[in-house]
């Protein structure tokens, strides 16, 4: 059993579930990834709740990927946050379980106020006949990676930084959410990326490769409030204009991986000026390909 939030599934969440799945072949049992479908911090500190690097269904399509055997989801509210670390464990071991080893982060802390650690895992599963993995952080340039730290990176524009902490391609993922269609007004239309309550890059004008059911497409993705359109009360939002699509994406989960950046977002005079400079964009992001 590994345990943990787990947003990015980064190297070091990474090193957890494959010792988890190496004990599971062991044993001949199953890997079980136990994780949560919020952060902690959104029900017992809303107002300093990271943005995060994945949504869940993202997070969950990594850790299914990594070849973990089942994926427990564990609903984390007001109630759940309340009980006791040691009530925790032992809910998570009943009988039914026979667990046979379970993984951590060495720093991993859990149960009301965080009263439980390592130490009291070992404690336990002396008790119940689980052994424990409390595995010290991976480190990368001299320090350790964390999902903390590849917010910052990416909130940066340090992609490249991101997707090397997290062993695999930085991707920006979210599910099409209808807009207003101004651009289908002016000629280009966008897929409008449902991205609350996620990380976000610095805003611009980006070349980018899109995908969305296994297949690639490329894009320029606007990150940014629209000025040009003089809303009253502007909305940050992610939209990608795929070049060589023609079709309804609605509902769809997509994924923008950033190529390059290729200018800041600005105000125009007109539409019409933002329209040629859209396709002036264009021209710039097929350059980069």
């Amino acid at each position: 059993m590994a345990i943990g939030f787990f947003d990015g599934v980064h190297l070091g969440h990474q090193q957890i579930i494959r010792q988890t799945i190496s004990d599971a072949r062991q044993y001949e049992a199953l890997a079980l990834v136990v994780t949560f479908d919020q952060h902690p911090s959104v029900v017992l500190a809303p107002q300093r709740a990271p943005g995060l690097i994945y949504p869940l269904s993202k997070k969950l399509d990594v850790i299914e990927a990594m070849g973990a055997d089942i994926c427990l989801l564990v609903h984390f509210d007001k109630g759940f946050s309340q009980q006791p670390a040691e009530a925790f464990v032992r809910w998570l071991v009943g009988p039914e379980r026979r667990v046979r080893s379970i993984c951590v982060g060495a720093n991993f802390a859990f149960g009301h106020k965080r009263g439980g650690n390592v130490q009291l895992l070992r404690e336990l599963g002396a008790e119940l006949g689980f052994g424990v993995h409390g595995l010290a952080a991976v480190a990368l340039d001299g320090k350790a990676v964390s999902s903390t730290r590849i917010r910052q990176a990416v909130a940066a524009g340090q992609l490249y930084e991101a997707s090397q902490m997290l062993g695999r391609g930085y991707t920006l993922a979210g599910k099409v959410v209808t807009g207003d269609k101004v651009g289908r007004q002016i000629g280009f239309p966008t897929a409008n990326m449902d991205v609350a309550g996620l990380a976000l890059p610095p805003g611009g004008v980006y070349a980018a490769h899109a995908k969305f059911n296994g297949s690639f497409h490329r894009a320029v993705v606007n990150i940014g409030s629209r000025p040009t359109l003089r809303d009253p009360t502007p909305v940050l939002r992610v939209e990608a204009h795929l070049l060589d699509f023609a079709g309804d994406l609605y509902g769809q989960q997509i994924e923008v991986a950033f190529v390059e950046k290729l200018r800041e977002e600005k105000k125009f005079p007109s539409l019409a000026e933002l329209r040629e400079q859209i396709q002036r964009d264009i021209s710039e992001a097929q350059s980069r390909f």
